[in-house]
């Protein structure tokens, strides 16, 4: 390959690079907007509320957070939160896990993936010693 046409490749790359993290951004961003309004009644990223905190939900071993008392409905699903599973859940918790103390039923897929952008930007290496696990 010519030098011309690789440097061509590189900035093309680049720049779609860019623009995927750029639009991650926004789409946590709206995420957050939608957690506060629509999550903050019952859950935080850092404390625990009604329900668990969220910080590093994404790759966590479901019914994990230590001391907080989770339903025997969650705690018999096993397995890791991750965005796929995430949607499942939002979509219909009690679907997924009968007899879970949270009801929830978000039928729009759109809302759904940007809260779950937000829950990802706030999840990361865990320095708080939260046991996180491969997806199942």
């Amino acid at each position: 390959m010519n030098p011309k046409a690789c440097f061509l490749l590189c900035g093309v790359l680049m720049s779609t690079t860019i623009s995927h993290r750029v639009a991650a951004a926004d789409d946590a961003a709206a995420g957050k907007v939608l957690y506060q309004n629509q999550c903050s009644a019952c859950h935080s990223v850092d404390e625990d509320r009604i329900g668990p905190r969220h910080r590093n939900v994404v790759g966590r071993k479901v019914a994990s957070v230590p001391g907080y008392d989770y339903s025997s409905a969650l705690k018999m699903l096993g397995g890791a939160w991750t965005p796929a599973r995430l949607d499942q859940w939002l979509s219909g918790t009690q679907k997924m896990a009968p007899g879970s103390k949270m009801y929830l039923e978000m039928d729009d897929a759109e809302q759904r993936r940007l809260i779950i952008a937000f829950l990802e930007s706030v999840s990361g290496p865990d320095d708080r010693g939260t046991t996180h696990a491969s997806p199942p």
